[in-house]
């Protein structure tokens, strides 16, 4: 009884036995460099055995990367992102990083997350290198909260950033005078300004104060004069001397020890009280 068998059949499972290498799996082959093996019925397989050249095959797809189970994609930084999706290799060790590798800047302003000590500042301030919202004026009241932007420094202020007091410690006398140096007229200048921009200022009182170096009653009359003086320099910056009232508390009202040289030059000052 004679057999017959499909001629292309046994050409195939000649070719298989001979590699001895055929798996269990059947698709398209995605690594060139390999061998395929296509079915008579349009499957393809991946063998060690290449029965037609690789352009021939029309078995093969789009390359895939294969890793070993016992291998693991190098994570350089360590922060947890694989160096191949990592777009800041080099961040610092212990950042909070997004899926990208990147640290994070959970409120948008700038300033990374590691580095943020205002984590929580609202999108569109001004901030500063930490993070934080400027104080331009440095009265302790943050730029978007502050009405009064332009404070002069030495000012007590109150929680909308306005002056209620303004002490002019580095107006400095030289001793036993009451003249005021031409070296701080800036800063006459900018009380002025400051001034100025109140229109909710309805009275002033300048309070002169002194050291207790010398006798009560020289250090009383030599405080009004000093006061008197600071409150000619404003009203040469355009300050209403009507609404400008001028005090001296002689050593009375001592700020520091007046045991220390300087304590003396802090007690020598001259306060501004604004009324409105």
């Amino acid at each position: 009884m004679k057999i017959s068998v499909n001629r292309t059949l046994i050409l195939a499972m000649t070719g298989l036995l001979f590699s001895g290498s055929l798996h269990a799996e059947k698709g398209l082959a995605y690594n060139p460099t390999g061998s395929v093996w296509r079915t008579s019925s349009g499957e393809c397989w991946t063998t060690t055995y290449r029965d037609k050249a690789t352009q021939e095959s029309g078995c093969f797809g789009e390359p895939v990367v294969a890793v070993k189970e016992d291998q693991t994609e190098a994570d350089s930084d360590g922060d947890g992102v694989v160096d191949s999706q990592d777009k800041c290799p080099n961040s610092a060790a212990g950042s909070k990083v997004g899926v990208d590798g990147c640290p994070l800047d959970s409120d948008g302003d700038g300033v990374v997350d590691g580095e943020d000590k205002c984590p929580g500042t609202a999108q569109g301030l001004k901030v500063d290198a930490m993070g934080c919202e400027v104080d331009s004026d440095g009265d302790g009241v943050a730029d978007s909260q502050d009405s009064c932007p332009n404070t002069p420094s030495g000012a007590t202020v109150t929680a909308d950033g306005c002056a209620v007091k303004i002490v002019l410690q580095n107006i400095q006398f030289e001793l036993n005078s009451h003249q005021i140096s031409a070296t701080y007229g800036q800063v006459i200048e900018k009380v002025a300004a400051s001034l100025k921009s109140r229109s909710d200022i309805k009275a002033l009182t300048v309070v002169g104060h002194t050291d207790s170096l010398g006798s009560a009653e020289y250090n009383q009359s030599l405080s009004e004069k000093r006061a008197q003086a600071v409150a000619d320099a404003l009203a040469a910056e355009g300050i209403d001397q009507g609404m400008m009232t001028v005090k001296g508390m002689g050593e009375s009202s001592p700020v520091a020890d007046n045991e220390s040289a300087d304590g003396q030059a802090q007690n020598r000052r001259v306060e501004l009280k604004l009324a409105n």
